[in-house]
């Protein structure tokens, strides 16, 4: 630092000009007061150097402050580290998760980025969850609930530990997928050869994906899909939709199984897919049919599932895709003469988008029947589970138990006020458009 160093003759006749008639004394008297600030200074510094290194390396576990994307400081934990291949013996990288935030955001923080001064040791993680929990309000709970445990519920407390455990640290950071480069969410158990991969490239038609950007331009070369394997079931303007069957199109289904686990926190992931049916939409144009996301099912379910994974990627998310692709799966229970419920778990993004569903097709119905109407009808005529109606119903207060059955009030400001809280529709699926045969009738 400049102001440690000893001044220089410039530096000294820079410096303010005492008053005339001054003796030589009073001279040197500004001289006196910067080499006493200089002193202080260093032992100041010399304490910050000592308190650094006291802290350093942070071990996992600990608790610190740190400067996140938006410039702002946020509360972390540290989750991993690992040394630097150049520096010092405390010179580490930490990886953080955002203690507000989804898991999806954790990631790898210089030291720079870390306010030394806010670290606090690791704790008892037993007693620590009690103190956060006395602490927070019911909607701080709840919102945390939504954000971290939601998909989870089907995991007891030490089988969560494992989980996350097994899954804290993302493995690849980024992916290029067409003419997009996707930062990842999540980790996703790629084969061992893939492990010090930061980045894969995606061949966007067959799912093919490679450790280096000239494999996957040799590879496009000789690639001859320009569009996902499988039948085309729907096409309307320049959306279509490709029914891909796992058995048939194993490796398909297996890269598209990886790819979608770097964006869902909660799923299992499948190395048997010649149980499932994939959905994958797309956009078309004169270069091929580039994928926006999909959905899964199992191809016969006993607990009437007709849905198991779904995923809109992160450039098409907000534009309506996943609730479209929610739509098409009801439309196949329709044709198949069933009704459907998503598998559970659901991720979070997955259940508010099935609530906004559920509540949007419920509450049209509800505005435009006149007279009596019984879940049981509803549940016919929209494919959805008695189940969800009648949570979905009670969650906005439109049911009512009155001897010993339930029943709907439906007061039209109040559907009203519940649609325009849940929000537009997003795109259509026109039925006309969807030539399909279920796989119980196939062969």
């Amino acid at each position: 630092m400049g102001s440690l160093e000893t001044p220089t003759s410039a530096e000294n006749n820079g410096a303010a000009t005492p008053a005339s008639g001054t003796t030589g004394d009073a001279d040197q008297k500004p001289l006196v007061v910067r080499n006493g600030a200089r002193a202080e200074m260093t032992l100041e510094s010399e304490a910050l150097k000592k308190r650094r290194n006291s802290v350093l390396p942070l071990d996992v576990g600990s608790r610190v402050m740190c400067r996140w994307r938006d410039g702002k400081y946020h509360p972390v934990k540290v989750i991993e580290r690992r040394k630097m291949h150049s520096g010092g013996p405390n010179d580490y990288e930490y990886y953080v998760h955002y203690t507000e935030f989804n898991r999806r955001l954790d990631e790898w923080v210089k030291l720079e980025q870390l306010d030394l001064d806010s670290v606090e040791a690791v704790v008892d993680e037993k007693v620590e969850d009690k103190v956060t929990s006395l602490k927070m309000t019911r909607h701080q709970k709840r919102k945390i609930d939504e954000t971290h445990v939601e998909g989870h519920e089907e995991l007891d407390a030490a089988s969560l530990r494992e989980h996350e455990e097994f899954t804290k640290v993302k493995n690849i950071a980024t992916i290029e997928l067409g003419r997009y480069e996707i930062e990842t969410w999540y980790f996703s158990p790629f084969p061992a050869e893939y492990s010090d991969s930061l980045k894969l490239y995606f061949c966007e038609f067959c799912l093919n994906f490679m450790k280096r950007k000239e494999q996957l331009q040799r590879h496009m070369k000789k690639c001859d899909l320009k569009h996902p394997p499988g039948d085309e079931i729907y096409r309307s303007g320049t959306l279509s939709m490709f029914e891909v069957d796992g058995k048939k199109n194993r490796v398909y289904g297996q890269n598209l199984c990886y790819l979608a686990k770097l964006f869902l926190d909660h799923k299992t992931l499948y190395y048997d897919v010649d149980l499932f049916l994939f959905y994958v939409l797309c956009e078309c144009d004169d270069r091929g049919c580039h994928m926006v996301g999909y959905f899964s099912k199992e191809k016969q379910s006993e607990e009437s599932y007709n849905l198991a994974c779904i995923l809109t990627l992160p450039p098409y998310q907000r534009k309506g895709y996943g609730k479209f692709l929610i739509a098409f799966s009801y439309e196949l229970s329709k044709k198949e003469g069933k009704v459907g419920t998503p598998e559970r778990p659901l991720s979070d993004l997955g259940l508010l988008s099935y609530r906004g569903y559920w509540t949007r097709v419920l509450l049209d119905i509800l505005k435009k029947h006149k007279g009596n109407i019984s879940i049981k009808e509803l549940s016919d005529m929209t494919a959805i589970k008695a189940d969800d109606i009648l949570t979905t119903l009670q969650s906005l207060e439109l049911i009512q138990y009155r001897k010993g059955q339930h029943v709907i009030c439906a007061d039209p400001k109040v559907l009203d006020r519940h649609l325009k809280a849940a929000g537009r529709g997003g795109l259509e699926v026109d039925v006309s458009k969807l030539i399909w045969t279920p796989y119980k009738e196939q062969g």
